[in-house]
């Protein structure tokens, strides 16, 4: 299930990147212009394989939890943290905020994930 990560910050400069270019690997044909980044893209790696567990088990907790092998807490905790990150709360709670510096210190995101996490940001601009 490992995808390969979307660069969505410019190394140099640290503004939003955008994808400006698709290409058909069959025939060569291109596309230009400013195409958006998906915000399902955006997600770091740990969320967006929780998302796909998730959905692959039509939402039954129970179930992710057992593929997972994380408690139903747990399963919470992330999908509260999924729908931060997708801007579908307002504001992350205090479980929310606990499960991702859980994810920080056991290295499933990166401490600049973590941080927009907590300011519930994506890196759409």
């Amino acid at each position: 299930m490992k995808r390969k990560e979307i660069l969505t910050t410019c190394p140099v400069c640290n503004s939003s990147m955008v994808i400006s270019e698709l290409r058909c690997e069959s025939c060569g044909t291109s596309v230009k212009g400013k195409f958006k980044i998906p915000i399902l893209c955006q997600l770091p790696s740990g969320l967006y394989e929780f998302l796909l567990v998730f959905v692959k088990n039509r939402g039954v907790i129970r179930e992710v939890e057992q593929e997972l092998g994380i408690s139903y807490p747990t399963v919470k905790a992330r999908l509260d943290a999924v729908l931060a990150a997708l801007r579908f709360g307002d504001q992350v709670r205090t479980a929310d905020r606990e499960h991702i510096i859980g994810m920080l210190e056991q290295g499933e995101i990166s401490a600049e994930e973590a941080e927009k996490l907590l300011r519930g940001e994506t890196e759409e601009k």
